[in-house]
């Protein structure tokens, strides 16, 4: 079952002093899905894309905090983020983060 879409934009991001700022990613199709995030502030240019893989029929958390290639998300700033896939994924903003990814980068 394919469900979401391709595109995706969340407008609020902060990573405040736990690191607690979350996404989860679900993948309902029968293919891998390779995802970018794309990270957007108001006082300097883009960062990204930050490169993760979800697999078929997965549901995958990650902390923005744990996002580090090609540069650390800043914390207690304000940004804005956007998400590309291949295949359509369902994206849940704004979760808190229960544990650590262990691996949040590709």
């Amino acid at each position: 079952m394919s469900i979401g879409t391709k595109h995706w934009a969340i407008t609020k991001g902060r990573i405040g002093p736990l690191g607690e700022q979350a996404v989860g990613f679900l993948n309902g199709a029968s293919q891998e899905a390779h995802v970018q995030i794309s990270v957007y502030y108001s006082n300097r240019d883009p960062v990204g894309p930050y490169r993760l893989t979800v697999p078929a029929g997965r549901l995958r958390r990650v902390r923005f905090s744990g996002l580090k290639d090609p540069e650390p998300i800043e914390r207690a700033i304000d940004y804005t983020s956007t998400i590309e896939s291949q295949v359509p994924i369902v994206v849940h903003p704004g979760l808190p983060s229960l544990q650590p990814d262990p691996v949040s980068h590709e």
